[in-house]
């Protein structure tokens, strides 16, 4: 069987939104308990998760069981373990820098300010993001090699974010490297081996759900999320805060910004 189930697709959509709803209203909530808005980065990774969910609860009898399948596991998969990283790394630190800074602009009352520019912004970008999943988990027609090669992209990505989470976290545990640049493991060949490794994922996801048509028009998806991670509030963000670290302009010149290379001598 082929094709694309249309309308079960447009019900889907409401419980998606709703989802991300739920998990952004719990986000506020833990929000100010924590008296943090940077708890929204947590659930980053849940929003996805709760998107990838719905998906499969609604594609039941609609879709591919093994795109279906796909499209629920890798994305889980990644949203928990992002969650847990950021959520671990984050326990007991103060307001996040970037969200004091935004805060403090805001005219009126700050919680309806953050609840504009951040969570339901975060949110509408986790539903666009999303539509590989939403879309391909309601193709019915078999998963072929395209799809195989998205998982294996897919798990290359896993292993750059997961690896260069690791191993910064490592550097950062050791006081000696207090204020100073890390140039080990990955980041020896990319100055950003978790971003990088988001991409992939997302590329990856794409190329499930992109062997039929609609899944292709879902290519915005990826090209969206890789251009938040190089030009919006990824790389460039964090490059403009290590710029003044010591070592970072000899460690910026010799290793490549974004994709893996081996890096240039001095």
């Amino acid at each position: 069987m082929s094709g694309f189930s249309t309308t079960p697709f447009l019900h889907a959509l409401p419980w998606a939104a709703g989802a991300v709803l739920l998990v952004l209203s719990a986000t506020f909530i833990a929000s100010k308990i924590a008296h943090k808005h940077s708890v929204i980065d947590t659930a980053w990774g849940l929003l996805f998760a709760a998107i990838a969910v719905t998906a499969f609860i609604c594609s039941a009898g609609h879709g591919d069981p093994l795109r279906r399948w796909l499209l629920l596991i890798l994305p889980v998969l990644w949203g928990l373990r992002l969650a847990q990283h950021i959520g671990r790394r984050t326990v007991g630190k103060p307001e996040d820098p970037r969200y004091a800074e935004m805060l403090s602009k805001a005219k009126g009352n700050p919680d309806l300010y953050a609840l504009r520019m951040v969570y339901l912004l975060q949110g509408m970008l986790a539903l666009l993001i999303s539509a590989p999943i939403l879309v391909g988990a309601f193709e019915r027609a078999p998963v072929w090699g395209l799809a195989w090669v998205g998982v294996g992209l897919w798990c290359v990505g896993v292993f750059f974010e997961g690896v260069g989470d690791r191993q910064m976290e490592r550097f950062r545990r050791n006081p000696a490297n207090k204020g100073k640049v890390i140039d080990v493991g990955l980041w020896r060949y990319t100055r950003h081996p978790n971003y990088f490794g988001d991409a992939c994922m997302w590329w990856g996801t794409f190329l499930i759900a992109a062997e039929r048509w609609p899944g292709l028009l879902t290519v915005f998806a990826p090209v969206l999320m890789t251009l938040l991670l190089t030009k919006g509030s990824g790389a460039r963000i964090l490059e403009k805060h290590m710029a003044s670290r010591e070592g970072w302009d000899e460690y910026a010149a010799r290793t490549s910004g974004f994709f893996p290379l081996p890096p240039r001598k001095a």
